[in-house]
């Protein structure tokens, strides 16, 4: 039996703390979301490590917006259903995008340098895009740069404190509701932080594959603790690969953009043959779904564990100013990017499923919110198009924030902690190897759980997984490694049970087992829900 909260608390021997709002994630979604409370109102964002520690941080291409000559919405409203594998809410995709150019604007206000040509904006072209719609910053380092103004700005609003280095371990829930977190900071007891309104943003779950372009943090802490409070999840067999990750060994698996390619970059097999436009008549700007699954078959017609990305045929002055941080990367390795060809292979890069919320951002527990990549807005679809997530994060983190500082303020201000306790379990903790673990699930996952899936390969992992859980998942931990494999291990289990129960081939969920896409059967969301048909995918 699984503990409904992760460590043992008694609300009589633990420290207490009062919020208006609890914004879990520092990503660009949770300080979006900070950042629409109203200033009298008392903000806390807590981050289990730096701050600045986020896959928003790492993102390289940009942020997708109508902003350009001979663009417009309708396009970038298509050209993301596109991409979506004909299960994108239209009606979240036109929301979120004609947003989307107030929201660039509003980031610049707060000090966000995107870079210009001659004055404007320079707008950058990626996979699946038909228009020059990609704000970037220098050149490769988008994410970095919109970060440091977010949280410069972040840090100026008075009424938000900041707790890093502070681990959330569950969702406090109380009569149908939820009532604020469990929090584990400075290695002491764990801090009940009650809030009259939680907002989610604690982004994605990458590193339950070894091939991944997230950061260590991204042990999808978020879906697994929205799942234990009995929270609805969706779409968890769809999480996009990024067709290019760079493979060295020794190297840590960074992501080349796709912006490499929008400027022009080939991809070409261990032969020097450019192998896409035998696959997709967009050759190398297919989305990435089909970028992705057409790299396998290369790897697998040669018999190579890589493809390359070729840039000797462009201008070399051009490729080093536009990509310099994944020159610098390279560089250490040998690698000129302007003449070498770049070894990559696909690797897990975004979760497109998570906690199922609406348009306002409100999810399936009352008091509960969340915004960024731990959900499922209906935008994506199936397949994210490029260059959307970060769109999506400022949106969402804007709505989710605005709607729950709304409903905190129609809360009267009398707060009090609740009895709500988690007692010890009786069974004797166990000392276990929490790297062996992980690196056994990450490889798991890698082989029977990655860019193409079969029934067999899904009930093999499902049943590796429930055997960790046998022994992982009764015991309570003192650590921080613990309890993210609790958290890995869960999700995992959701992705690859979801994974199993779609039949079917789309977007970024490929079965060999079945091929084609199925419409009349399949073309709906698969819930998951802890206390619905046993937490199984419907």
């Amino acid at each position: 039996m699984t503990p409904r909260y992760l460590v043992p608390f008694h609300p009589k021997q633990v420290p207490h703390h009062f919020v208006d709002l609890l914004v879990i994630g520092s990503g660009l979604a949770g300080l979006r979301a900070a950042n629409a409370a109203h200033p009298h109102q008392s903000v806390l964002l807590v981050t289990k490590d730096k701050l600045r520690e986020s896959n928003s941080n790492y993102a390289q291409g940009g942020i997708a917006g109508v902003l350009g000559p001979g663009d417009d919405f309708e396009s970038h409203v298509s050209d993301t259903i596109l991409a979506g594998g004909n299960l994108c809410d239209s009606e979240v995709a036109e929301m979120v995008i004609r947003e989307g150019p107030r929201r660039i604007e509003e980031l610049i206000e707060w000090g966000t340098q995107f870079d210009k040509s001659q004055g404007k904006l320079a707008l950058g072209r990626e996979g699946g895009h038909s228009h020059q719609r990609i704000v970037h910053a220098h050149g490769d380092a988008t994410g970095r740069e919109v970060m440091r103004a977010m949280i410069q700005y972040t840090r100026q609003r008075a009424n938000n404190q900041i707790w890093e280095q502070a681990f959330t371990l569950d969702l406090l829930t109380h009569d149908g509701q939820c009532r604020g977190a469990v929090i584990s900071r400075d290695q002491g007891p764990p801090t009940l932080v009650w809030a009259k309104q939680t907002i989610l943003c604690t982004g994605g779950v990458g590193q339950v594959y070894r091939e991944s372009t997230n950061p260590p943090v991204a042990t999808g802490d978020g879906f697994a603790l929205a799942f234990r409070a009995g929270v609805e999840l969706r779409d968890m067999e769809f999480i996009q690969f990024h067709p290019t990750v760079l493979y060295i060994a020794g190297s840590s698996r960074s992501l080349i953009t796709e912006a490499v390619r929008g400027e022009g970059a080939y991809l070409v097999d261990v032969n020097g043959d450019r192998f896409m436009p035998e696959y997709d008549r967009r050759a190398e700007l297919a989305p990435r779904d089909v970028v992705s699954q057409s790299i396998i078959q290369q790897m697998t017609k040669t018999q190579h564990n890589c493809v390359y990305l070729d840039l000797s045929h462009l201008d070399r002055d051009l490729v080093l100013a536009r990509f310099p941080g994944i020159a610098a990367t390279c560089a250490k390795f040998g690698l000129d990017i302007a003449e070498d060809r770049i070894p990559v292979r696909p690797g897990a890069h975004y979760m497109v499923g998570g906690v199922t919320v609406d348009r306002a951002g409100r999810t399936s527990l009352p008091g509960l919110w969340a915004a960024g990549e731990v959900t499922s807005t209906g935008l994506h679809g199936a397949n994210r198009l490029a260059s959307n997530s970060l769109l999506e994060g400022l949106v969402y983190g804007a709505f989710a924030g605005q709607g729950a500082a709304r409903a905190a303020a129609e809360m009267p201000d009398t707060m009090t902690a609740l009895p709500i306790e988690s007692s010890t379990v009786t069974r004797k903790a166990q000392s276990l190897d929490f790297a062996d673990i992980r690196a056994t699930l990450k490889s798991l996952m890698g082989r029977l759980v990655s860019v193409q899936r079969d029934a067999a390969g899904l009930r093999e992992a499902i049943t590796t997984i429930d055997s960790f859980f046998a022994y992982v998942m009764p015991q309570q931990f003192q650590s921080e490694i613990g309890w993210e494999t609790q958290n890995m291990l869960l999700t995992s289990r959701m992705m690859a049970t979801a994974a199993l129960a779609r039949e079917e081939s789309r977007g970024v969920h490929f079965r060999t087992d079945f091929p084609e896409t199925d419409d009349a059967r399949w073309r709906r969301h698969l819930a998951i829900q802890i206390d619905k048909s046993g937490g199984h995918p419907q």
